[in-house]
């Protein structure tokens, strides 16, 4: 089995920052892309970064310049680096990861149970 954690969510204020980090736990035998959606109240779940193996990201067009994606392939975590937050970026932010596990050896989206992020204006 393999298990997303995700940690980092709260209350911010408008022009505020958080930093949200996921890890990738269980029978892994490797990971690929990872990445964060969001969804907000009343609306679907939309891409906000994804991240390759090779660090290669990719940002909905809302977030470039303010958001910034990462990872620690040694420790198989992806960060979300959120910046001058505003209103609209509330949501619960869901991690996923494209895993390789080493129960079944086949390639699955894994995803987290979502945090909360909330900037009040």
């Amino acid at each position: 089995q393999v298990h997303l954690a995700e940690s980092g969510g709260g209350l911010v204020q408008a022009g505020g920052s958080l930093r949200l980090s996921c890890a990738a736990s269980g029978s892994i035998f490797r990971v690929d892309d990872m990445g964060w959606y969001r969804q907000a109240p009343g609306k679907q779940r939309e891409l906000a970064a994804t991240i390759t193996s090779g660090d290669t990201a990719n940002y909905a067009d809302s977030l470039k310049g303010r958001f910034t994606i990462s990872r620690d392939n040694a420790r198989n975590t992806v960060f979300l680096q959120m910046n001058s937050l505003k209103p609209e970026d509330t949501a619960v932010y869901y991690c996923y990861a494209d895993v390789i596990s080493r129960t079944n050896w086949v390639s699955s989206d894994y995803w987290g149970q979502g945090t909360q992020v909330t900037v009040s204006s």
